[in-house]
């Protein structure tokens, strides 16, 4: 299902920005038993992302309340929304786009992440590399072409996941979930400051590590890093954290920092 500006249905103009030039932002949150999962912390992320992309969006009760009731009809689910800039005028210029657009679709939540969890996953090292931009950095806008590109990649081999570098070779993170990795009591995460997604989730599992006997570090690493670890975990708001159980030759049986993050973010709503 799909709401666009209030209306359920699935056209959207050709000349709106987001099909234009992907001039937009979006979030996805994780639907458990008809409630938006961490809803307010969505909504900051798109708050947050229109305000450092210059898009005028201020309709943010309307927004709260159609994510709530498409959630509401759906006991699991994934809820997507886009916010674009708009249609209006040619060219790069915005200033003519008085009207952002907001859209919000529904579908099942992939069912293969349960699997996950009990087996954890592989990683693979993606050969394609995210340029940096700290402009840009963190947001999780509608330029998605790097991410297509990964994961055609991934598709192409036996692993679950991909590790991503950036442009000089620093550990940023996965395709779809961001990457934390534990060494005795550090636990360890891509800085982001550069390239990369600062995912919903990855931000959750931060705030209640901040408050565990676990040190955590931000950390500007190349991909050796993962070579001393002793585990390693991947999280965003729909799985929301997985074991990675190898890397290349790389095992981790280890699963304790896993058994520590996952019953409290499966607590969310």
């Amino acid at each position: 299902m799909f709401l666009i500006n209030g209306l359920e249905q699935e056209a959207l103009p050709a000349s709106d920005r987001a099909t234009q030039f992907g001039d937009g932002c979006f979030t996805t949150a994780r639907i458990v038993d008809g409630d938006v999962c961490l809803l307010d912390a969505h909504i900051r992320r798109l708050q947050n992302a229109c305000q450092s992309l210059f898009i005028p969006y201020s309709e943010w009760g309307t927004l709260r309340g159609e994510m709530r009731l498409l959630a509401s009809e759906n006991d699991s689910g994934v809820l997507k929304v886009i916010i674009s800039r708009g249609s209006g005028g040619r060219g790069y210029s915005g200033a003519a786009c008085q009207h952002p657009t907001r859209i919000l679709s529904v579908s099942a939540w992939p069912a293969h992440y349960a699997r996950w969890r009990d087996e954890g996953v592989t990683l693979t090292l993606s050969p394609i590399r995210l340029g940096r931009n700290p402009m840009l950095a963190g947001i999780k806008h509608l330029n998605r072409l790097e991410q297509v590109l990964i994961r055609t990649h991934l598709e192409q081999t036996d692993a679950d996941e991909a590790l991503v570098l950036d442009s000089e070779g620093f550990i940023t993170e996965c395709c779809a979930a961001n990457l934390l990795w534990r060494q005795g009591r550090e636990v360890f995460t891509p800085s982001l400051q550069q390239a990369g997604v600062k995912g919903i989730m990855r931000q959750f599992c931060l705030q209640h590590l901040a408050h565990s006997d676990f040190r955590v570090v931000e950390v500007s690493a190349q991909e050796e890093a993962l070579h001393s670890a002793d585990e390693v975990i991947i999280c965003n708001a729909l799985m929301p954290v997985i074991p990675v159980r190898a890397y290349g030759e790389l095992d981790f049986p280890s699963r304790e920092l896993f058994q520590f993050l996952a019953p409290i973010c499966e607590q969310t709503r």
